[in-house]
């Protein structure tokens, strides 16, 4: 009897969801921050890229990762898209007469978490690349920013948090295409860093 067991290997053909998660990301953030830079009103537009963009591309970008194997990934796109469910449920539901607005020290509180949570994922990047350690690392300083304008009660805090949060962004949205665009040419278009080894 041949005890010896073989092994198949499963080639992994699909795409990448990075750019996807990274996208959904990247715009939803830019249109929250010129909000809180002070440049125009929150409305329905920012709401809903928050649910289906922000959110649920995220969300799915992050089940996308999990198949893939990738722990990083699944944590982060999974997580920041049900930030932005959750956010967009702080905003929505007072509105709705379904539950108070959070108290002051609540949201401090929950940017806080998110923040903490956002400098451990940055440490994470430190073995990716260059692109991702600037998005984490300004969002990681976003979160904080945030939480101090609502702690201070302060507009110019709130206004600088906003132009942060554009910068940091722009970055995904900049390392999003870059994968595309790299994987679509077969080379490096735009650069996004080393990967560390």
């Amino acid at each position: 009897m041949d005890n010896h067991t073989q092994t198949t290997r499963q080639e992994d053909v699909t795409s990448n969801p990075a750019p996807l998660g990274l996208m959904g990301f990247g715009m939803t953030t830019v249109l929250l921050n010129i909000h809180n830079a002070g440049i125009f009103e929150l409305g329905s537009m920012i709401l809903a890229m928050g649910i289906f963009y922000g959110g649920l591309a995220q969300v799915i970008a992050g089940i996308m990762e999990w198949k893939k194997g990738n722990t990083f990934g699944t944590t982060a796109f999974t997580s920041y898209g049900f930030f932005w469910l959750t956010l967009v449920g702080l905003i929505t539901l007072p509105k709705m007469g379904l539950s108070a607005a959070p108290e002051k020290l609540a949201m401090v509180a929950y940017l806080i978490m998110w923040g903490i949570f956002t400098a451990a994922l940055f440490i994470g990047t430190l073995k990716l690349n260059r692109a991702l350690q600037f998005v984490f690392a300004s969002l990681t300083l976003l979160f904080f920013l945030l939480a101090l304008a609502d702690y201070t009660e302060s507009v110019a805090i709130k206004h600088i948090a906003g132009y942060v949060g554009i910068a940091c962004g722009f970055s995904a949205i900049y390392t999003a295409l870059a994968q595309v665009l790299n994987e679509v040419y077969g080379k490096t278009i735009a650069p996004i860093g080393p990967m560390k080894k």
